[in-house]
Order: structure tokens, then C-alpha cells, then sequence
């Protein structure tokens, strides 16, 4: 499934939303990285009204005509499936993990949502997560990269890593 996707059956799940209210969501959640157009999000509500996750209205809001989109119950079911289940990219891309822990509280069972956040962990933990290599693929100290603005970069990843591990040890109820 991809993240615009999953991104459509989050929201609504929240509630039943038109194309512009679900691209002003899409927006606010990706901030400033990713503006959604037209052209992403009525393909992707295509193939998941055509799948039979979501169901589409039109009705007529403020003089204009809208599609109204509406979660069904095999949506939410892929929906909580798709959470569940998030591994590889889903949790080592922060841009996918984001969207993974916005929905992440629709999984009812809290075991399963443990479980997606202990992977997460698992991963943070490993402490080989880096933004910078060097051409023969070893990661780079920060002492080894000299430009200012990298090193920047790095301190605030690190100061990121730091405050994530510590909210998913209280979450996990991990003592260190």
C-alpha cells in the first residue's frame, strides 16, 4: 500500500472527508516537505473505492460539487492490517514512521501496536541510524565531518534519537 494510501484511510477513519480536506490533512502531516496535488490524491482514492476500502459520494457543499469519501469496513480492516504489520522502510524512513504512529492508535489490540513500536526500538537502538556516509558506504563520525552545517544536522539527529528512544522506553515500559 503506498503512504498516500494509507494516509486516505487514516483520516478517514477519523471521519468521512472530501478530496481538498484530505490533501489539507495529507499537507499539515507532511508540513513543509510535501504539498499533495489533484493528481495524487483522486488516482489513489480511485484505486481504493475500486478495491472496495472506501466508498465515494458526490454531493453538493457550498454552491460546489464534492466527492465524499467514506471508510468501509474492509478499509479499516487493511488499514489496521497495514499498521500492524509496518516493518522494513515503513520504520527506518522517519517521513512513513510518521505516518504509521499518526494512525498508529486505530489498531485496537495494544499488543500490536507494542509490537510496532518495539521494532521501531529495535531499530533506534541498534545505534548505527546516520545521516552521513562516506563513498565506501562506513558511516561518518561527527567529528570526522568538518562543514558546520552537517554536524548541525547530526546534533539535532542525535538530540531527535535520544528523545525517541526515551518515549518508546516509557511507552514499551523498558528500563534502562
Amino acid at each position: 500500500m503506498s503512504l498516500i494510501e494509507m494516509m486516505i484511510l487514516g483520516f478517514l477513519s477519523e471521519r468521512s472527508m472530501c478530496g481538498y480536506e484530505l490533501r489539507k490533512k495529507m499537507e499539515q502531516l507532511q508540513g513543509y516537505a510535501r504539498k499533495f496535488s489533484d493528481g495524487a490524491i483522486y488516482p489513489a482514492t480511485g484505486r481504493l473505492v475500486a478495491a472496495g476500502l472506501i466508498d465515494e459520494e458526490s454531493e453538493i457543499r457550498d454552491g460546489r460539487q464534492r466527492r465524499l469519501f467514506t471508510l468501509l469496513d474492509d478499509g479499516f480492516d487493511r488499514l489496521v492490517d497495514e499498521l500492524k504489520n509496518a516493518n522494513g522502510f515503513n520504520i527506518t524512513d522517519f517521513t512513513r514512521w510518521t505516518v504509521i504512529l499518526t494512525f498508529l492508535s486505530v489498531v485496537p489490540d495494544q499488543a500490536d501496536r507494542n509490537a510496532v513500536l518495539r521494532r521501531r526500538y529495535d531499530y533506534l537502538s541498534r545505534g548505527d541510524v546516520h545521516y552521513f556516509y562516506c563513498d565506501a558506504g562506513n558511516p561518518l563520525s561527527a567529528e570526522q565531518i568538518k562543514d558546520p552545517y552537517r554536524r548541525g544536522i547530526i546534533a539535532v539527529h542525535d538530540a531527535e534519537l535520544a528523545a525517541e528512544l526515551d518515549w518508546l522506553r516509557g511507552q514499551l515500559g523498558i528500563d534502562d
